[in-house]
């Protein structure tokens, strides 16, 4: 882990995606921060740190207040309920283009949910309170910090719809293409087992889905990875919700001036 002391140079404008620190270049590519006007990017790029996060690693806990803010540059993060006899379910997914501590610096509210690194990655990294005490400064940080909120609410209302309308095999179509676009690959370092988690399903029943896609050519499966060989049709097997949910990232990254990359159909 580097900090910055300082020495960081970032953003000379909004569209910015890199980040030159003590003379070697280092890839910013988080949304969220590249919304940000250069003097206020200024500020904050001596409070950042660079930190891996390995897959499982957890970001924050339910119930409770984080010690950091997490500006994601890789990776994914997932935010998941659980309920008392231990079920969970997905309520929103973080890749590059945001900050999964992102809702509780709105109001001193408590969060039910839990956040962990579902694929490994790496984040710029920021205490908490100094955040929020900048954010009570700074108008240019609040706009970023309220629509990047509105962006993860309308998400999460996609997903509950999602949860009570779609079968698995959509929501499983649906929640790999996600990841794809926030990863930039189509090669997923996860687990079924990971995936019946997030999705609220059992694991034989993720089992069998994965195993149908395979059969057909969509997907292959080794130990541990999901590789997507046919993106095309994994969007035709994929709801509506996937569709709603890209206009909305294609819509925040609009607001840093950028282009989601999506990867070939294949």
């Amino acid at each position: 882990m580097e900090p910055c002391n300082g020495r960081c140079v970032g953003w000379p404008t909004v569209t910015a995606t890199k980040f030159w620190c003590d003379s070697m270049t280092y890839a910013l590519s988080n949304v969220l921060l590249d919304m940000l006007p250069s003097e206020t990017a200024r500020s904050l790029s001596s409070q950042l740190m660079r930190v891996p996060l390995p897959a499982q690693s957890i970001l924050y806990e339910a119930n409770k207040t984080p010690r950091h803010v997490h500006f994601l540059t890789s990776g994914i993060a997932s935010a998941v309920n659980i309920m008392s006899d231990g079920q969970r379910v997905e309520v929103t997914v973080v890749g590059r283009e945001g900050a999964p501590q992102g809702i509780h610096l709105l109001a001193p509210i408590s969060v039910p949910t839990r956040c962990f690194m579902q694929i490994a990655g790496t984040a710029l990294r920021m205490d908490y309170h100094v955040l929020l005490r900048m954010l009570g400064k700074d108008e240019h940080l609040r706009r970023a910090l309220l629509a990047y909120a509105q962006y993860q609410n309308l998400m999460t209302a996609q997903f509950v719809a999602c949860g009570r309308l779609h079968g698995v095999r959509e929501r499983l179509a649906r929640r790999l293409l996600m990841l794809q676009d926030r990863m930039g690959d189509g090669v997923l370092k996860l687990t079924q087992a990971s995936l019946a988690g997030t999705l609220g399903a059992q694991r034989t029943t993720v089992t069998a889905v994965c195993g149908e896609l395979e059969h057909k050519g969509i997907l292959a499966h080794e130990r541990g990875t999901l590789r997507i060989l046919q993106r095309s049709a994994l969007e035709a097997a994929s709801c509506e919700c996937y569709r709603v949910t890209r206009r909305l990232l294609e819509s925040l990254y609009a607001e840093a001036g950028q282009r989601v990359d999506y990867p070939a159909a294949g």
